[in-house]
């Protein structure tokens, strides 16, 4: 019986563990094949996960522009460039780390008291006599948008009312959205003063005295003095942004002609050290001064603002040969008031002279009372410069003119009269190939009457004139300064950044004990000297 109950209860245990032989022969199977991965494939999947905290690297991404700021106190200034890492983060294996795209071109601006710059918009009501500049330091200074009624001749949008003399209120707001600012100064490329020159003379410039006109120049010496940005290198990384021409900021005591006009400021020993950007750069100050592109009335916000405006620039009917939009200057007789550019104004009224004669120059003429065709329109003086092939642009009051920058707007082909109107000034903005985008008259020919504008225009081969035109039409970008109030982008390199970069590269080149001008400190552009008179 025992031995029949044994067999019972095997054959009982049997039926139970049939079940589970097969699984247990699969689990054998699946650990004879498939062995557990070595520690080095776990890590390399591991490095696949999703980071929940990354951390972000000095240089990953471009820093993001601040925000618009009502004022420029202290507290309010934003550093926008990215922290340096303490330590760095190791890189991954595979994924070198990005490098800093602001090394090299941090801009360290300085937090002037609000009296340099500020103050001066609040009280703008006392900066000109004649001209209303509370409306065109309005919209960070490119002034009221321009009515719509222009007859097509310009877009909706991006043209605005600027006046020539607020070009330091659009570069200080172009500034604060400059992607690469720092609050380190010893990382800085360059030092930027956000003072407001132009604006600060011309409140002085009839009827006070040149004590009062000198005052906040001397004011702002003692102030950047007493700055540790200052003392680093004296003041040779520094610069500043001058509205107006360079005689106006360098006035000569003496009693003779030209002791009772504008300021100082620019022979003050700490200006001497800076960089002095202005509209009109002097030809015998090249150490100091260097010429940027007067403000023109497009403002654009984005690349394709720029795009659509060439396009339309390319397709302009162009029935005038040439044509000239200014003042006369009575023989000389006028407004002359600068010693440097004697002789000018004879050349400006001979030119409107033989284009008023012609039947193939185009005339706008400034200052008719009354009239419709006044130049001070912008519809109308881009109208007349999208019709010609050629803008002449003599010298006026000094030797350049906002003019030039209108007619590289509207495609037109530049005539100089003088080097000093473009050749010898804009040398970050204008290619140094004149030849390229310009048609030069002497004016010695002009002015004794041998030498007909027209005949050496007609003599211009219809090839040629379509380079240039081409030419001109793709400088544009570079000679329009973008909406302040726009993000920073980088879709097109407009006159700030431009100037700034031009900077930076000065004054890597005075730390280096180098000429400031690098090629242009070689004696090349020396070669019109000869047209300037010795000062």
């Amino acid at each position: 019986m025992d031995g029949l109950h044994g067999s019972a209860l095997l054959r009982a245990t049997g039926r139970c563990l049939v079940p589970l032989i097969i699984p247990a022969s699969c689990v054998l199977w699946v650990l004879f094949f498939f062995p557990s991965p070595s520690p080095e494939v776990a890590v390399r999947r591991d490095s696949f996960l999703p980071v929940v905290t990354p951390v972000q690297r000095a240089g990953d991404m471009p820093p993001p522009p601040p925000p618009p700021m009502p004022t420029l106190e202290r507290a309010e200034i934003i550093d926008t460039s990215p922290p340096p890492p303490s330590p760095p983060p190791p890189a991954r294996r595979g994924r070198p780390a990005r490098r800093d795209r602001c090394a090299g071109r941090y801009v360290y601006m300085h937090e002037l008291p609000s009296r340099f710059n500020t103050d001066l918009l609040r009280d703008c009501q006392t900066l000109s006599e004649w001209t209303d500049m509370c409306r065109h330091v309005a919209n960070g200074g490119i002034g009221p948008r321009l009515p719509a009624r222009t007859g097509g001749v310009l877009p909706a949008t991006g043209w605005y009312d600027t006046n020539q003399f607020t070009l330091e209120v659009i570069f200080h707001a172009r500034m604060r959205r400059y992607g690469c600012l720092t609050a380190d100064v010893s990382r800085a490329a360059a030092v930027y003063v956000p003072y407001y020159p132009g604006l600060d003379v011309g409140r002085y410039l009839w009827g006070f005295s040149n004590g009062v006109r000198d005052m906040l120049a001397e004011d702002l010496a003692e102030w950047l003095r007493d700055t540790p940005a200052w003392a680093a290198h004296g003041g040779r990384d520094h610069f500043l942004v001058g509205g107006r021409i360079a005689w106006d900021f360098r006035r000569e005591d003496g009693g003779g002609e030209g002791s009772q006009w504008g300021s100082r400021l620019l022979l003050l020993p700490e200006a001497m050290n800076m960089t002095a950007l202005v509209i009109e750069a002097s030809p015998w100050h090249r150490r100091t001064d260097v010429g940027v592109p007067y403000p023109t009335y497009f403002h654009p916000w984005r690349p394709s603002d720029v795009s659509s405006w060439q396009r339309d620039a390319r397709r302009a009917n162009r029935p005038w040969l040439f044509a000239f939009a200014g003042a006369g200057r009575g023989n000389g007789n006028g407004d002359d008031h600068h010693h440097h550019h004697g002789g000018g104004a004879v050349v400006r009224d001979r030119i409107i002279a033989q284009c008023a004669r012609s039947r193939r120059c185009g005339l706008l003429r400034c200052g008719a009372r009354g009239r419709r065709d006044d130049c001070y329109d912008p519809g109308n003086v881009m109208r007349l410069f999208k019709s010609a092939a050629f803008c002449l642009q003599p010298r006026g009051d000094s030797y350049t003119r906002r003019s030039v920058f209108d007619a590289i707007l509207a495609g037109c082909v530049p005539v100089f009269f003088h080097p000093g109107s473009a050749y010898t000034q804009y040398r970050w903005h204008l290619p140094r190939d004149h030849a390229a985008y310009s048609v030069f008259v002497p004016e010695d020919g002009v002015r004794n009457g041998t030498v007909r504008v027209e005949d050496v225009l007609r003599r211009v081969s219809a090839a040629k004139v379509a380079a240039m035109r081409e030419q001109v039409i793709r400088m544009i970008p570079t000679v329009v300064y973008r909406d302040p109030r726009a993000p920073s982008s980088r879709g097109f390199r407009d006159a700030v950044d431009v100037a700034v970069d031009g900077v930076i590269e000065r004054v890597r080149r005075i730390k280096q004990g180098l000429p400031p001008g690098g090629d242009d400190d070689d004696g090349g552009e020396h070669r019109w000297d000869a047209y300037f008179d010795t000062q």
